[in-house]
C-alpha cells in the first residue's frame, strides 16, 4: 500500500506524493539535476550531501542499481563513494520494474538498505521552475506527523558538510598501469568529498595517490604534485584546507597543482579571490564550458552549487574557463606556474567525458 507523503518547502509551498526507499521525515537543502541518467552515480557523489536530490527527468529507477561492491584497492567498483550521500530523493515517477544487465536490486530496495527517503508523484517540473526562480531552499519530507528531531531543520550553510564526508586518514592508493618504482610520481590528494573516478582516473595514468584529510597538513609529506578534490557545501568553511593550499604555493619547490569543483574554489581562496553562492547551482550533464582565449568549447557534467569570482583574482592568475549560460567562471590557472584547476567534473561519471585530457595534462605537469 502506498504511504502518502509531502515535501514542505521554507517558503511554505506544499507538495503531495507517495513515500518509497526508507519510509521516514527528513530535511535538507533541495536542489536540481537536469541529467537524463547516472542517478546511482549521483546518489553516491559526496558533493550531494545534506541535500535532497530533485531529478528533472521524469521516470527514474526503470534500470536499476548495479553492484556496489567494493574492490580490493577500497574503491567502489561502479559507484561513486561507499554509500548513498543525498538526503532524499525527489522523482516524479519512480519505476519499480527494472530491466539491465548490470541491475543487481531496485532503486527502492538500495534506499531502504541505506536508510534514504524518496518521493514519487512529485510535480518535478513545477519545483524545479520554483526552485529557478526563487534559488535553491531548505525543504523537509514529512510522511505522517512533523514532530521528531529530522523535521528541526538546520541551514544548509552552517554545516561543514567536508568535514563529514572527508576520510578520516591517510590511504593510498597504487598505480594500475605499473609498478610504483624510485621514478614514478607521487601525488597528495585533499578528500572534500572526493568521488572514485577521479582516483581511477589518476591510478590509471600511473599515478601513485596519497588521499588525505580535508585538515590534513600535507607539506610535510614527499610528493610530486597536489590535487585537491570536489566536494559539498561552502568553501568559506574551509579555512583549515585553505590555509594548507597557500603554504604549498608558497614553497620554494614549485610543484604542479590541479583542482577540481570545491577544489577550483580552495585554490582560488588560497590565491586571493573570494567566492559566491549561485542561485540555484550547476547539476547536469550538459553544462557548456568555453576555454578562454580560445573557441573551444566543451559539454560538461557538474555538480556545485558556489562559485569563483574571477573578478577577484590576482593579477599572476587568470580564468581558464568560462560557463557559456551564465557567463560565470569554470577555472582558473597561474599564468607563469603550473596550476589549474576545472569548476566542472572532468572525470564524469556520470556524464560526457570531452574534458578528461585535463587529467593528462596534470600528469604532462608532474614531468
Amino acid at each position: 500500500m502506498k504511504k502518502p507523503a509531502r515535501l514542505m518547502l521554507d517558503d511554505g509551498t506544499v507538495f503531495n506524493g507517495w513515500a518509497f526507499g526508507a519510509i521516514g521525515n527528513q530535511y535538507g537543502e533541495v536542489v536540481f539535476n537536469t541529467a537524463m541518467t547516472g542517478y546511482p552515480e549521483s546518489l553516491t557523489d559526496p558533493s550531494y550531501a545534506g541535500q535532497m536530490l530533485v531529478m528533472t527527468y521524469p521516470l527514474v529507477g526503470n534500470y536499476g542499481v548495479p553492484s556496489t561492491a567494493i574492490l580490493e584497492n577500497g574503491l567502489p567498483a561502479l559507484m561513486e563513494s561507499d554509500r548513498i550521500h543525498v538526503s532524499a530523493l525527489i522523482v516524479a515517477d519512480y519505476s519499480a520494474t527494472f530491466s539491465h544487465w548490470h541491475a543487481k536490486e531496485s532503486l527502492d530496495a538500495w534506499l531502504k538498505r541505506e536508510g534514504v527517503p524518496a518521493l514519487t508523484g512529485i510535480d518535478t517540473r513545477r519545483l524545479t521552475m520554483l526552485l529557478r526562480e526563487h534559488g535553491v531552499m531548505m525543504g523537509k519530507i514529512v510522511v505522517d506527523r512533523c514532530e521528531d528531531e529530522q523535521c528541526n531543520m538546520v541551514d544548509y550553510s552552517t554545516v561543514n558538510w567536508v568535514e563529514k564526508v572527508s576520510c578520516q586518514e591517510v590511504i593510498t592508493y597504487h598505480p594500475e598501469s605499473k609498478p610504483f618504482t624510485s621514478s614514478s610520481k607521487r601525488v597528495v590528494l585533499v578528500d572534500c568529498g572526493v568521488k572514485a573516478n577521479i582516483i581511477r582516473c589518476l591510478i590509471n595514468r600511473g599515478i601513485e595517490v596519497v588521499r588525505v584529510p580535508w585538515n590534513y597538513d600535507f607539506n610535510s609529506l614527499d610528493f610530486d604534485g597536489l590535487f585537491l578534490a570536489n566536494g559539498p557545501g561552502d568553501p568559506n568553511l574551509c579555512e583549515a584546507t585553505v590555509q594548507n593550499i597557500r603554504t604549498f604555493l608558497a614553497h620554494e619547490n614549485v610543484r604542479p597543482c590541479m583542482g577540481i569543483c570545491l577544489g577550483n574554489q580552495l585554490l582560488a581562496k588560497a590565491a586571493g579571490a573570494r567566492t559566491y553562492k549561485l542561485k540555484y547551482g550547476h547539476r547536469s550533464h550538459n553544462q557548456p564550458v568555453q576555454q578562454v582565449g580560445t573557441t573551444r568549447c566543451f559539454i560538461t557534467s557538474q555538480n556545485h552549487g558556489y562559485a569563483v569570482d574571477a573578478t577577484t583574482l590576482p593579477a599572476d592568475w587568470e580564468p581558464l574557463f568560462v560557463n557559456m549560460n551564465d557567463g560565470s567562471n569554470e577555472g582558473i590557472r597561474h599564468k607563469t606556474k603550473p596550476w589549474m584547476s576545472a569548476q566542472f567534473h572532468p572525470e564524469a561519471c556520470s556524464g560526457p567525458v570531452d574534458t578528461e585530457f585535463l587529467f593528462d595534462e596534470f600528469v604532462k605537469m608532474l614531468g
